[in-house]
C-alpha cells in the first residue's frame, strides 16, 4: 500500500507585519522542500489587509456600521460615513502608493487635498519647510516628498483601522490583533468564548481568505507559525475555518508563542482546532510528524509534540529524543508564492531607526541560532531559541544571501537573530567584501568590545547600515546584576565606533528592572542624554522591565531582591509574572519622564538640560559625572 502524498501549506497569520513576510513560513518551506517535500505558503494577515482596505472592503465596513444607530457612533466612525466617498476613491491609489506601484501620487497626497484627514492628523509631526533654507532641498525634495507622503498615507490607513476597530471589531489592530485573548492567559475561556462568538466582518473575510487558499493549494497538512500573542486569535480562526471545512486536513501549531508560552499546556479545547502543537524549532518535530502521518513511525515518536488521547481526551506531550537539524543544514527560506510586490512599506513613526521596521521589504536571514552570550537575567535563557547556539560558515551565509537576492530581486536584509555574534559577522563581512557582495544589512548586537573601529569599519564596508542593541538600563551596578557583560562607558566607545563608520545606532532601554531606584533612573537617563550629545546613539527606546517565567529572574527571584505574586493555576498560556520590588518605586510616573525625553533627545532637543527637568515628580540630582561618556571616549 502506497504511503499518503504529503502536501504541506505554511500560513502566516494575522497580525504580523504590513512590509515584509515574517520569516517562519519561508524557513519552513525551504526546508521542506530541501527535504523533497511538497510545500507552499500562504499570507494571510497581507492578504486580509489588502481585502479589508480596499473598495469592496469599504463597502463592507459600511454595510456594517449603517446598522448602528447615529447616535452609537463614534465621532471617528461618523467622520467616515461624511466623507465615505473620499474615502473609495482615495483607498486604491493609497494602497498602490504604499505598495510602490505609483509613486507619482505623492504630489497629490503631500498637497493635504486628496487624503481625507481623520483624528490620526491631529498628531502630526511639525515638517521642516523644504524651501526653508536648505541649500539642497532643490536636489532632495523628491525624497522628502516620498516620505512625507508615505507618513500621511499611513496616518490615513491609521484612521481607517479606528474605524474598523469602533464600528466592526474592537479587537482589531494592524499588530497586536487580539492580543490580550492569548497573552500569558492562564486559561483558554477568554479565547474559547471570542472563537464561539457570533463571527465579525474581519472573520467572516478572513475565513474566506483561508477556504480559498485551501481550495488553491489543497493541503493535506497546514502549519500555523504564530510569533505573538497578537497572532494567535487569527491562528486559531483560520485553523476553524479548515476544520468545518474538511476535518480530514491536519492542522498544527507552533511558532514563538508555543515555544514560549505553552510549554505547560494541558487544555484539551485547543485540539478542536489544532491536531497538534510543536514546540522549539520546528524541522526536526515536523519530521517526525510527517513521517508518523505517513505511517513510518508511532505517536511515541513524535519530537516536541502536544497532542489529544483519542481515547482519554487529555492532552499528552510526546518527545521521543533526536537530534535537531543544524543550522548550517536547515537550507535557504524562500518567499516563493508570497506576493513580495504587494507588501506596504508604511512610515508610522518617524524615528529612523523604527522605520526599518516597518519601511521596506527587507529579507530576514538568521545568523545563527541561539544567542551566543545567554546570560542576561531579563532574558528568556532557559529556552531553545536563546540556549541552543548553532552557527552557519561564512560560505554558507553568502550562499543563502544570493540565492535569496536571486529569488526576490532585493538586497536588504534584516539578520534577526537575538545578539548577531561578532565573529560571525567578520567572517561574513570580509566575505561580502572579497566577493564583490553588494547588499545592506541591519540588524541586533551586543555592544561588547569585539566591536572595535576596525570592525564596525569592516562591517559598513560589506553593507550594514544599522545596529541596535541592549544598553537596558544604563547603570553599571545593575548591568552586572543583569549579567549583561558590557559597561556603559564600553557601550560609548562600541557605539561611537558604529556611529564613526556611518552606521545608525539604535539603544534598547529599559526601567524597571528589580531594586532600580529613583536614583538609578535619574543617572540612567543621564548616561543616555551624554551618549546622544557625543553622538554615539542616534535612536531608542524605553521598555518597562517584565519578568517572566523562563528568565533567570523568574526562576531564582530571590537572587534579584524580589518576590513573586502566584500565578494561577495554568492550563494555557504561561509567560509574565509580576513581582513585588522593595523598592516600591512608582516606574509607570518615571516611564512618562523617560520616554519624553528620549522624544525630544531624537530630535536633538533638550541636550543641555538638566536632566531634572523631566520628571513631574521631584528627584535626585544625577550622581553622573558631567563629562562621563566624552571621557570615556578619549
Amino acid at each position: 500500500m502506497q504511503p499518503p502524498e504529503i502536501r504541506v501549506l505554511s500560513v502566516i497569520p494575522p497580525m504580523t507585519q504590513l512590509n515584509t513576510p515574517y520569516p517562519s513560513s519561508a524557513y519552513l518551506t525551504g526546508f521542506l522542500r530541501s527535504r523533497g517535500i511538497d510545500a507552499v505558503q500562504e499570507d494571510l494577515a497581507l492578504a486580509l489587509v489588502l481585502d479589508l482596505f480596499s473598495g469592496d472592503g469599504l463597502q463592507r465596513i459600511r454595510a456594517v456600521i449603517e446598522t448602528i444607530p447615529e447616535r452609537k457612533r463614534s465621532q471617528q466612525v461618523a467622520g467616515f460615513m461624511a466623507q465615505f466617498d473620499r474615502y473609495a476613491a482615495t483607498i486604491a491609489p493609497a494602497v498602490a502608493f504604499l505598495q510602490g506601484r505609483d509613486p507619482t501620487i505623492a504630489h497629490r497626497i503631500c498637497g493635504r487635498n486628496f487624503l481625507p484627514e481623520g483624528a490620526r492628523f491631529e498628531s502630526l509631526e511639525v515638517y521642516i519647510d523644504p524651501d526653508g533654507g536648505d541649500p539642497l532641498a532643490w536636489a532632495f525634495g523628491s525624497l522628502g516628498m516620498q516620505d512625507r507622503a508615505r507618513h500621511l498615507a499611513t496616518l490615513y490607513l491609521n484612521d481607517l483601522a479606528d474605524v474598523l476597530r469602533d464600528a466592526v471589531d474592537p479587537r482589531f489592530e494592524f499588530v497586536r490583533y487580539a492580543e490580550s485573548l492569548a497573552q500569558s492567559q492562564p486559561t483558554f475561556d477568554p479565547l474559547a468564548h471570542a472563537l464561539a462568538a457570533a463571527p465579525t466582518l474581519v472573520d467572516d473575510t478572513l475565513r474566506t481568505l483561508t477556504l480559498a487558499a485551501i481550495e488553491r493549494h489543497q493541503p493535506t497538512l497546514v502549519l500555523l507559525s504564530v510569533p505573538f500573542p497578537g497572532s494567535v486569535y487569527g491562528a486559531f480562526r483560520i485553523a476553524q475555518a479548515i476544520k468545518a471545512h474538511n476535518h480530514a486536513i491536519v492542522t498544527v501549531l507552533g511558532g514563538g508563542f508555543a515555544n514560549t508560552e505553552l510549554r505547560e499546556l494541558s487544555e484539551p479545547r485547543v485540539f478542536d482546532y489544532f491536531d497538534y502543537v510543536t514546540l522549539d524549532a520546528g524541522e526536526r518535530p515536523l519530521l517526525a510528524l510527517i513521517d508518523h502521518l505517513k505511517g513510518g513511525r508511532s505517536q511515541q515518536r513524535l519530537v516536541r509534540t502536544y497532542l489529544r488521547d483519542a481515547q482519554t481526551q487529555a492532552v499528552r506531550y510526546v518527545n521521543f529524543v533526536e537530534p535537531d537539524i543544524a543550522f548550517a543544514e536547515v537550507g535557504t527560506p524562500t518567499w516563493d508564492g508570497l506576493p513580495l510586490d504587494r507588501y506596504l512599506s508604511i512610515l508610522d513613526m518617524l524615528n529612523p531607526m523604527h522605520r526599518l521596521w516597518s519601511d521596506g521589504r527587507w529579507n530576514k536571514l538568521t545568523v545563527a541560532h541561539g544567542c551566543y552570550w545567554k546570560k542576561c537575567s531579563f532574558c528568556d535563557v532557559s529556552l531553545d531559541y536563546i540556549s541552543r547556539y548553532d552557527g552557519a560558515s561564512a560560505a554558507t551565509l553568502v550562499e543563502r544571501i544570493d540565492a535569496i537576492v536571486a529569488e526576490t530581486g532585493q538586497s536588504g536584509f534584516h539578520f534577526v537573530d537575538e545578539a548577531a555574534p561578532p565573529k560571525s559577522l567578520k567572517a561574513l563581512a570580509q566575505a561580502l567584501v572579497d566577493q564583490n557582495r553588494s547588499i545592506s544589512w541591519w540588524g541586533n548586537i551586543r555592544f561588547e568590545k569585539s566591536f572595535t573601529p576596525e570592525l564596525c569599519q569592516l562591517l559598513a564596508q560589506s553593507g550594514c547600515i544599522a545596529v541596535s542593541g541592549g544598553l537596558e538600563v544604563a547603570s553599571d551596578r545593575l548591568l552586572n546584576l543583569m549579567k549583561k557583560g558590557v559597561s556603559v562607558d564600553q557601550v560609548a566607545r562600541v557605539t561611537n565606533a558604529f556611529t564613526e563608520a556611518g552606521i545608525l545606532v539604535h539603544a534598547y532601554l529599559m526601567y524597571g528592572f528589580p531594586t532600580q531606584t529613583v536614583q538609578d533612573t535619574v543617572d540612567a537617563l543621564e548616561y543616555v542624554r551624554q551618549l546622544f550629545e557625543a553622538g554615539c546613539i542616534q535612536s531608542g527606546f524605553f521598555h518597562r522591565f517584565s519578568c517572566t517565567v523562563h528568565s533567570p529572574v523568574g526562576q531564582n527571584p530571590e537572587a534579584f531582591g524580589v518576590q513573586l505574586v502566584p500565578l494561577p493555576p495554568v492550563s494555557f498560556a504561561k509567560n509574565d509574572i509580576g513581582f513585588i520590588d522593595p523598592t516600591g518605586v512608582d516606574h509607570d510616573v518615571l516611564g512618562k519622564a523617560l520616554n519624553k525625553a528620549l522624544y525630544n533627545y531624537m530630535h536633538g532637543i533638550g541636550l543641555d538640560e538638566d536632566v531634572r527637568s523631566w520628571f513631574s515628580t521631584r528627584v535626585p540630582r544625577t550622581r553622573v559625572p558631567r563629562h562621563f561618556v566624552s571621557n570615556a571616549l578619549r
